[in-house]
């Protein structure tokens, strides 16, 4: 089947039994070989009985697209490719051949549990989803989706909010940093959430310009005397603290400590103020998406 942009662009719907994570990346990198394609990739997750393939089915076929299934439970990778052949809808069975071959060569009975990988691997992903979401709330980015984040670290520029944060995601947290630039207000979002969640990062003036003269050595901008002057630094500072005062966020003085050391100071104190349930720190937040 041609997946370029000249094939109409019909859907392809990804059938799991699990998230669709797997089927969805397989997808996903045979589609990258098709340049400027935008072909819709509906990811259809938790399959687990047969109106919900059929219900499926029909939506392709009513799209004109075309169903790749991962389905691990053999009675419903059959029925996904009966009825599919029923009526006449493209499908593409990602794993049936190779379980099959599986089936008779190992003689061993399958577990038939969708996402067990992931379940067996659920540190790995967390910290990779973790590490994904982090980077892509980098210094104020798409503030919307702070009421996502686990951790929101907020602070003046060269404060140490970027390596806390990727330190931090290291370990499995969703975080989020605000940058407090002169003149320009936070984000309203940022007093919406929960402020027990939320760091302001404080630091010492001298410490902070010899942090920021380092950057500036690689900058080819002669108009950054502000960023430097002593006095001016002293005045960011000082109405850092004010907007840390008034989110009621807790202030963690970052100056000539080791990342490592407030990394620990931040998680005691969020082990203080949530409940902990072995592998990390329970989730400040609840995703609706998961209950």
């Amino acid at each position: 089947m041609n997946l370029s942009k000249n094939s109409g662009n019909s859907p392809i719907y990804v059938v799991s039994g699990g998230r669709g994570i797997a089927g969805n990346n397989l997808v996903q990198s045979i589609l990258i070989q098709y340049p400027d394609n935008e072909v819709p990739i509906i990811i259809v997750p938790h399959v687990s009985d047969e109106d919900t393939v059929f219900d499926t089915v029909m939506k392709a076929k009513t799209d004109g697209g075309l169903i790749a299934h991962t389905m691990v439970n053999p009675e419903l990778r059959v029925k996904v490719n009966e009825i599919c052949e029923e009526f006449a809808v493209p499908v593409v069975d990602l794993m049936g051949k190779l379980a099959d071959y599986l089936d008779e060569t190992l003689g061993v009975e399958p577990l038939k549990h969708p996402g067990l990988y992931r379940e067996l691997n659920h540190q790995y992903f967390d910290r990779i989803e973790s590490i994904e979401f982090t980077l892509s709330q980098d210094d104020g980015m798409s503030p919307q989706r702070l009421h996502n984040a686990e951790i929101i670290l907020t602070g003046v520029s060269r404060a140490g909010k970027t390596p806390l944060s990727v330190y931090l995601a290291m370990y499995g947290w969703k975080v989020a940093n605000i940058p407090l630039v002169p003149g320009v207000q936070p984000p309203p979002e940022l007093f919406e959430i929960d402020p027990n969640r939320v760091f302001g990062l404080h630091i010492g003036a001298s410490q902070l310009i010899a942090h920021r003269m380092k950057r500036i050595q690689n900058w080819n901008n002669h108009h950054s005397e502000s960023y430097i002057d002593q006095r001016a630094v002293r005045e960011e500072i000082r109405k850092a603290m004010f907007v840390f005062d008034r989110g009621g966020f807790t202030v963690v003085n970052v100056s000539n400590k080791p990342i490592e050391s407030t990394a620990n100071e931040i998680l005691n104190l969020m082990s203080k103020r949530f409940s902990y349930r072995g592998r990390k720190l329970q989730s400040p937040y609840q995703d609706p998406s998961t209950e």
